[in-house]
């Protein structure tokens, strides 16, 4: 039998030769997943660029477009505040003296 010296050195050479890690106490490293191709750019390619109303209308000013939810949204936050059903207004300042526990 060959001596356990001899094996360790052996296994050396051949994670050098093959580019594998020489890890000889068998801990988790992770190599799997850091080696496995990145799934990001591929998911990207799969689903078609989203359409963002907002950003066309800052990049086209000339062609007028309307946001019809934005538009219906600020109406229904009028009609809120009209009937007092809106939200607070922002305090003005802070409050130094308060009362220590």
């Amino acid at each position: 039998m060959a001596a356990p010296a001899r094996l360790t050195a052996l296994k050396k050479l051949q994670c050098s030769i093959f580019q594998t890690t020489y890890n000889p106490h068998n801990v988790r490293t992770g190599a799997k997943y850091l080696r496995a191709r990145l799934r990001g750019p591929s998911m990207m390619e799969y689903y078609p660029p989203t359409l963002n109303i907002a950003k066309i209308m800052r990049q086209y000013p000339e062609l007028e477009i309307v946001n019809e939810p934005e538009v219906t949204r600020l109406q229904d936050v009028a009609d809120k505040k009209r009937r007092g059903k809106g939200a607070p207004k922002k305090k003005k300042e802070k409050v130094k003296d308060k009362k220590k526990r």
